[in-house]
């Protein structure tokens, strides 16, 4: 796409920028040398424009992008209070072009920005990106949602979550419905039970900020592995447009419910405590507890491990447990989704062994695997079953979650965004968990750092 657009990130100077949307732009601009960009940067830091254009190449180093930084050698930064209307009218009316506003800013700030922008004028087309969480429950997601389309259709609204750039994730749907051995039995007939897990062999990594006011909760299963899961249970949409793709979507998040309508049975949650992870070096660091973290409110209760258990409530996936985990401080890190088949209904006399399940198909994220774990027999007794793994080993992706979305975010095509009603629907799923815990109906259980997880959590996906 040539046509010429005007980025604008709001937050520039903060380290979702340097780290993620920055490197993500230089790859983006290196695979696609066509496209016309202008950046420009907004933030509340007292920054000199070359000490921004040294951030933006040393950004794109980052992504092996940096001949890519005189493409943007106009590049400006603007110390700007993005939450009073004449600062962010001057910096919107500078503008030709196509106008993308991106919002890297805390969630409060980005919504007193967008209430300014009800005074502004914008350009047409302008499309407005949001990174999550969006809103702190339904109402106020609800709310949100309202006041976004105030300013712009609701087509030209993008919410971000990286997790639907990701090359794996995009590898489902392929899997799923391009393969005549798998399309058929994507269901309850023939699936046992689903696991979306991301755990993290990392701590807290200086975000007390942000993380002690969301949890593993807010962070991940609200919005990420939820996303999953409705890639995962939806029905076959006709094509991958913006329409059809999010329309499959937001119905399995509206089917989709805590199993048994019970939180208090079908949720866990756990905190770390000091311990040992493994560091890149292969040398083990120490860890603190994580109430003793720099910036964290003990009070808060904030949970470092979460679990809940979902059924989606549809002719295809009644009575199959949908089981979401994440967590951070553990003993490996392990981001991967594992569909369970059930077991064969009879298996002949004279083959022995007996497979507690009918195979698994796991896709792995980063380096992206596919793996296909099937019971054979043969070797040594030519009768014995055993368990034998295909792999199909995909490597770590060409492109950066963030490189996919950001395609999508300035071209304005919104087929790899939350929708509004899907954002609203994330925080419906989870309420009935987020009551149990405000309750204390169900305990926030010990860890230490760089173990599995509590002692009496079970462990058949540890």
């Amino acid at each position: 796409m040539s046509q010429d657009t005007t980025l604008l990130i709001l937050g520039a100077s903060g380290d979702l920028t340097s780290r993620l949307l920055l490197p993500a732009i230089g790859q983006l601009l290196k695979r696609q040398p066509d496209r016309q960009l202008a950046l420009r940067g907004a933030g509340s830091d007292d920054w000199s424009e070359k000490r921004w254009r040294e951030c933006v190449k040393t950004s794109f180093a980052s992504s092996d992008a940096e001949d890519q930084a005189s493409r943007v050698a106009d590049s400006t930064y603007t110390q700007a209070d993005v939450t009073d209307r004449h600062a962010l009218a001057g910096l919107i009316e500078s503008v030709t072009g196509r106008l993308v506003i991106y919002f890297a800013l805390p969630p409060a700030v980005a919504v007193a920005a967008c209430e300014v922008l009800k005074e502004v004028t914008l350009p047409e087309n302008t499309v407005l990106a949001l990174e999550k969480p969006f809103g702190n429950d339904e109402q106020s997601a609800r709310e949100l949602n309202a006041l976004l389309q105030t300013l712009v259709p609701e087509k030209r609204i993008f919410r971000v979550d990286h997790f639907l750039g990701r090359s794996t994730l995009l590898n489902v749907l392929g899997v799923r419905f391009a393969n005549r051995l798998i399309e058929p039995v994507w269901s309850a007939d023939h699936v046992e039970s689903v696991l979306v897990r991301y755990d993290e062999a990392l701590a807290l990594e200086d975000r007390a900020r942000y993380y002690d006011k969301a949890g593993a909760m807010i962070d991940m299963i609200q919005s990420h592995l939820l996303q999953v899961l409705a890639v995962l249970a939806m029905e076959q949409p006709h094509d991958l447009d913006e329409i059809d793709l999010r329309d499959a979507m937001g119905a399995a998040l509206r089917a989709t419910r805590i199993w048994d309508d019970n939180a208090v049975r079908n949720s866990r949650r756990g905190r770390y405590t000091a311990g040992h992870l493994d560091a890149k070096s292969g040398d083990e660091s120490d860890v603190p507890s994580y109430v003793d973290e720099e910036g964290v409110d003990p009070s808060r209760d904030t949970e470092t491990l979460a679990e809940i258990t979902c059924e989606v409530h549809t002719a295809r996936w009644a009575g199959v447990p949908f089981t979401l985990r994440s967590g951070k401080a553990m003993k490996a890190r392990h981001a991967e989704i594992v569909v369970t088949f059930r077991p064969v209904r009879h298996i002949p006399d004279g083959l022995t062994g007996k497979p507690n399940d009918g195979g698994v198909l796991r896709f792995l994220l980063g380096p992206d695997q596919i793996d296909l774990e099937l019971n054979v027999n043969g070797g040594d007794d030519p009768f014995a079953l055993h368990r034998d793994v295909l792999t199909s080993k995909l490597g770590k992706g060409m492109l950066l979650a963030y490189t996919e979305v950001l395609s999508e975010i300035l071209d304005g095509d919104v087929a790899l965004s939350v929708r509004a009603d899907a954002s609203e629907q994330c925080w419906r799923i989870i309420q009935p968990v987020r009551d149990a815990w405000a309750r204390g109906d169900v305990p926030l259980e010990d860890y230490p750092a760089g173990s599995t997880g509590p002692a009496d959590w079970a462990t058949s996906h540890s």
